[in-house]
């Protein structure tokens, strides 16, 4: 008798955002569910991951990634079990990550499925600490940001999936001070007490320049930038020469309608020879069997923890992605569906 459901539900993008996202601007609709191809899986997602880029996605603009498109399925990490199969070397009951997110079922090539292992770690994991925001931190410091033995770090967004997990690395690493900004006391004691980071201010308590300069007296080697604008003049303004930005996200601006005041202090790249590099994480898959072998013995051994905001039902994915947004979540934002 065939497991493959007729129907499932999915959300649709059905109206362009201008600055913030309103949950009027998506709809969660009844879909049928297709059996999957040659070549292809169906897979019964059991968790998705919502991200900030997603937000840009909402824009039809030309970039990096296609725009969602109006009045059709979002797109985006999730991991499922498998269903039904018609790809070699997966069967039914497998777990993969793929890209077939905010929906409950996916066909998806078999190319694109990574089979996973619910037994070497719970299998959010793979969307957070071993997923893109992973190697997102690991990439951004290690090689972007030209990491060594030593430096100092800041790091904007510090409680979040990526963020905690660049302090902890440049930790583990041998960086001589490693201070992070946040959004609330209690993010902050969590990046001392839980995470290890040296320093960390809640940037809504006061001017980021002025925190950042008694958080890190001797100034600072490497920027890690999750916030852009206010974060990334006062990163600016501390760091030393030769120092490096690995510009990750902008969180800050992703929303806004006018041009950002900050950063004022550019003229400052050329006398301190900065080095500003954006990123994309998906010019660094090359480092992922590392990752993967460094970051899973880091979290086998407990030297490396980490935190995530779960949601329940797909029902409620647009509420975590705005809440991911407004800074709602401590680690990486998950949706889990039912099992």
């Amino acid at each position: 008798m065939s497991v493959t459901p007729t129907t499932g539900r999915e959300w649709h993008l059905i109206a362009r955002p201008e600055g913030w996202p309103k949950p009027e601007d998506f709809a969660l609709r009844e879909a049928p569910v297709a059996e999957p191809g040659p070549d292809q899986v169906l897979v019964r997602n059991l968790y998705m991951s919502v991200d900030p880029y997603m937000r840009g996605r909402m824009n039809d603009v030309k970039s990096y990634t296609p725009p969602f498109q109006l009045n059709q399925p979002m797109d985006g990490g999730a991991v499922g079990k498998v269903i039904a199969s018609n790809v070699d070397g997966l069967s039914v009951g497998d777990h993969v990550l793929h890209f077939g997110g905010w929906r409950e079922y996916a066909v998806v090539n078999g190319k694109n499925a990574v089979k996973v292992d619910p037994g070497t770690a719970p299998l959010p994991a793979y969307l957070g600490v071993l997923g893109m925001p992973g190697l997102t931190a690991y990439a951004g410091l290690l090689e972007v940001a030209s990491f060594k033995e030593g430096d100092a770090v800041f790091v904007s967004g510090a409680a979040g999936a990526v963020g905690s997990e660049v302090g902890q690395i440049a930790k583990l690493k041998g960086a001589s001070r490693v201070i992070g900004s946040a959004g609330s006391d209690e993010k902050v004691r969590l990046l001392l007490d839980e995470y290890g980071f040296d320093a960390a201010f809640n940037y809504k308590k006061g001017p980021v320049a002025e925190q950042l300069k008694e958080a890190a007296p001797d100034g600072i080697d490497v920027y890690f930038d999750n916030v852009g604008g206010e974060h990334l003049e006062a990163a600016i303004g501390r760091l030393n020469v030769h120092g490096r930005i690995a510009v990750c996200g902008m969180i800050s601006q992703y929303n806004v309608t006018e041009a950002p005041a900050a950063p004022r202090n550019l003229t400052l790249v050329i006398g301190k020879r900065l080095r500003i590099q954006g990123m994309l994480v998906a010019d660094h898959q090359h480092l992922q069997p590392q990752f993967f072998e460094e970051v899973g013995g880091w979290i086998r051994d407990g030297k490396l923890h980490y935190r995530e905001t779960v949601i329940k039902g797909v029902e409620n994915a647009v509420d975590a992605f705005l809440g991911m947004l407004r800074g709602e979540n401590t680690g990486k934002m998950i949706v889990a569906f039912e099992d």
